[in-house]
């Protein structure tokens, strides 16, 4: 029987699994009318199983310090991963989100291969195909390989046979020039990574060592120091003891255009306007459960992309992470986005990723108890796991329907209680939001406090671009007192009362009320 080793990085992740806090990647594909059910299942053996992972199941080792391995189910049986359900009446979005919880609180059978699919039916009209794959398999933009690969671009596509699995195995669909890696944290020797990380676990509880690495690889360890004499972030709503159940919610789909010329209007990208209006949405939410949150930041552990595009096919786990602090402490929603712009600067050109990549490697060659140090010692530290995947940029079809709307949820790592999951697709971002349901119950709320703070950016837009400035409201990085760009009527500097050090001019945080204002402006 043919057995492999499982990698660090994913057997890491495996060991990861406890039973409040399960390594599911869950989403689904929204249709607009229902599924042929012999379709679907063809398009997986001919498509999907062409990946040779999704055959295997995780053995554990016998003896100590082996890595768990991946072996060939000897009985493998493709009805036993795809599942066909139907929402009970009325078949509305409260009906589909009892069942969607349901499935991301229940484990997969590890005897098995660790991925299902579950076709439901009677959801307005349509229907819905919710997947549920283990992160070991693989991460975010390897299944997205995969669950594209599963796609056609057209509906009158041929019926998937055996004969183009291979093809379609060996070229994929060009996914790979969706996903740029990281490339900052690539170009640097990965030789010096590995120096800093070989010894990460002790800086685990000897932080002090860090200072013995080395001048070659001082940004390295300057990274890894960061990350370990990080403080435990503050008390809030979403830390605390976990239970078994999970709850889900999501954005309906809004424009990735408007997005995108938001980030523009205050010289930043669409990631920097995208993780500024979760912290403003999770702020809301925070303020609404009564947490005293003035001047504070929680941190979210965030992946970033190591692979090449070259690499984008491959299964397994190769990715890195970072920790921005989300300034849910900012009560001005503009101040709050140039403050999360110029955090998100600051780690672009950081080798933090990749740190935390050799992290991730040395817990899944440790013993389990260091491991579990490795995992306490990033749960401690945030809150949240925030991901943004970029996915195709036009529609897609599946077993000849159209995908209308793509939505996924991220596991949450370690111990934590909350994950917020950012997918594009065809022009249109969605925010899906996974709770542990003892600490937050209502993720519903936090969705509702992101579409308020997207309203309050969209009116702060609507407020510059009908002033007399046209360019971008940044933060000016040469000047010590962090004074706004905007430029008055005159041409002269804007003189309105800044923050030293990292604020703008406060005649662009609020609605301009008189016309003595707009005159300044």
């Amino acid at each position: 029987m043919s057995r492999h080793n499982m990698s660090r990085v994913d057997s890491a992740w495996l060991h990861m699994e406890v039973p409040t806090n399960l390594m599911m990647i869950n989403g689904f594909f929204q249709f607009n009318a229902p599924l042929d059910v012999a379709r679907v299942r063809d398009t997986l053996e001919h498509r999907m199983l062409a990946f040779r992972r999704f055959r295997q199941r995780v053995v554990e080792p016998r003896l100590p310090m082996r890595p768990p391995a991946w072996e060939d189910d000897p009985h493998f049986d493709l009805d036993a991963h795809l599942h066909h359900i139907a929402l009970p009446a009325p078949g509305d979005e409260a009906t589909l989100k009892m069942v969607i919880n349901h499935l991301a609180s229940t484990p997969l059978d590890f005897s098995k291969p660790l991925w299902q699919f579950h076709i439901i039916e009677n959801y307005q009209g349509g229907c819905l195909l919710f997947a549920r794959l283990h992160h070991t398999v693989a991460d975010g933009i390897a299944l997205m390989q995969v669950m594209l690969s599963l796609c056609d671009d057209s509906a009158d596509a041929p019926w998937p046979t055996a004969a183009e699995a291979t093809s379609r195995r060996r070229h994929g669909l060009g996914v790979g020039r969706l996903f740029r890696p990281a490339q900052s944290a690539l170009s640097a020797s990965r030789q010096i990574a590995g120096t800093v990380v070989g010894g990460s676990v002790d800086l685990l509880t000897h932080p002090t060592q860090v200072m013995d690495l080395g001048r070659e690889a001082a940004a390295y360890a300057g990274s890894l120091a960061r990350l370990v004499l990080l403080p435990p972030d503050p008390k809030t709503a979403f830390k605390g003891s976990l239970g078994v159940a999970k709850r889900t919610a999501w954005t309906e789909p809004f424009s990735l255009e408007e997005i995108k010329t938001l980030g523009k209007t205050f010289d930043g990208t669409v990631n920097d306007a995208l993780m500024a209006i979760v912290a403003g949405g999770l702020r809301r939410y925070l303020l609404s459960r009564g947490d005293d949150i003035e001047g504070i930041d929680i941190r979210a552990m965030v992946p970033v992309n190591l692979r090449s595009p070259e690499e984008a096919k491959k299964l397994g786990n190769h990715f890195g992470l970072v920790v921005p602090a989300l300034p849910v402490g900012i009560e001005d929603p503009m101040e709050r986005f140039l403050v999360m712009k110029q955090r998100m600067d600051d780690l672009k050109n950081s080798p933090e990723a990749m740190v935390a990549f050799g992290i991730l490697q040395t817990m899944g060659l440790a013993p389990e108890e260091v491991e579990g140090l490795g995992i306490e010692f990033f749960a401690a530290k945030t809150s949240l796991v925030l991901t943004n995947v970029p996915g195709p940029r036009q529609k897609l079809y599946f077993a000849g329907q159209c995908i209308e709307n793509l939505m996924f949820w991220v596991p949450q790592s370690g111990r934590m209680g909350l994950g917020v999951s950012i997918l594009s697709y065809a022009g249109s971002v969605m925010i899906g939001v996974i709770t542990d349901a003892g600490l937050a119950p209502d993720p519903e709320n936090i969705v509702a406090g992101i579409y308020e703070e997207l309203e309050t950016l969209r009116q702060t837009v609507a407020q510059v671009e009908a002033s007399a400035y046209k360019g971008p409201v940044s933060l000016d990085n040469g000047d010590e007192h962090g004074r706004c760009r905007a430029m008055t009527k005159a041409g002269e500097q804007c003189k309105n009362r800044t923050l030293a050090g990292s604020a703008y001019c406060h005649v662009h945080a609020r609605i301009v009320a008189d016309s003595e204002d707009m005159q300044r402006l």
